[in-house]
């Protein structure tokens, strides 16, 4: 079985989902093969990191949920981002969800079946051989949300150095560690570069009794680039390149 690492924040605007990319993509790099799936069916979007268009994509997370096709027709290979860095080894697999207004109106009218969604996941895994399983899911506390922290190696909470974040942030860890998650990181995203990041590290962890797994300061740069690419792959030797792949190698070698 791969190691489940799902993503999460309590707030939507944390840099989620592009940190989900970003740190998938360091870990494929590292010649593993990866697994993504958008289970922020509510506002989805990882696959435009991923430049996969939208007029190719046939199936997605939604049409399996509503049994409309099985799960291996959602699954896109999407390693052709790794450019000079893909070998016969390492793979990135994204099931995106559907951005179409009707589906998104169908999921918040008719919700889904949660079990089917693990079942989903149990099959991705067998269908791909993906070594690390990679669930975007969408911010705050749903059912889906939580089924997807019950089913986690590692739970990785993303948040801002803000108060409503920090708040927020302790009602997510408190619920992950009543879920008894074998792994809790944090990740501090978009912090100004003016402050003093080993007591902002400190403060977190301080908090929370959870490890800090890296603080990525706001960057003009990855504003700049507006999703239309990966930014630790397009700018690999960039500082905050180096501090996603530490990230990435804190998932890598967790136990």
């Amino acid at each position: 079985m791969p190691k489940i690492i799902s993503i999460h924040s309590y707030r939507g605007g944390t840099g989620k989902s592009n940190l989900t990319a970003n740190i998938a993509a360091s870990v494929a790099r590292k010649g593993y093969r990866v697994g993504i799936v958008d289970t922020d069916i509510h506002s989805p979007g990882i696959h435009i990191l991923f430049g996969l268009d939208e007029n190719h994509i046939k199936c997605t997370l939604n049409n399996y949920l509503w049994g409309q096709c099985p799960i291996r027709d959602a699954v896109y290979d999407v390693t052709t981002v790794l450019k000079r860095e893909a070998n016969r080894r390492n793979r990135i697999y994204l099931v995106p969800s559907s951005t179409k207004l009707s589906d998104i109106t169908r999921i918040l009218r008719e919700r889904f079946d949660v079990e089917l969604l693990l079942k989903g996941f149990e099959e991705l895994t067998q269908i791909t051989k993906i070594d690390y399983l990679f669930v975007d899911t969408h911010p705050g506390l749903s059912q889906e949300s939580l089924i997807s922290l019950t089913t986690s190696d590692i739970v990785l909470l993303i948040l801002r150095p803000d108060q409503q974040d920090f708040q927020g942030t302790a009602v997510s860890v408190d619920v992950a560690r009543r879920l008894k998650v074998p792994m809790l990181l944090l990740t501090v995203n978009k912090a100004l570069t003016d402050y003093n990041f080993n007591d902002l590290r400190h403060k977190v962890e301080s908090t929370y009794q959870a490890t800090v797994a890296g603080i990525i300061p706001e960057s003009k740069d990855i504003l700049r680039l507006a999703s239309s690419d990966i930014f630790c792959l397009k700018y690999p030797k960039d500082p905050i390149s180096q501090i996603i792949d530490e990230i990435a190698k804190k998932i890598i070698l967790s136990k």
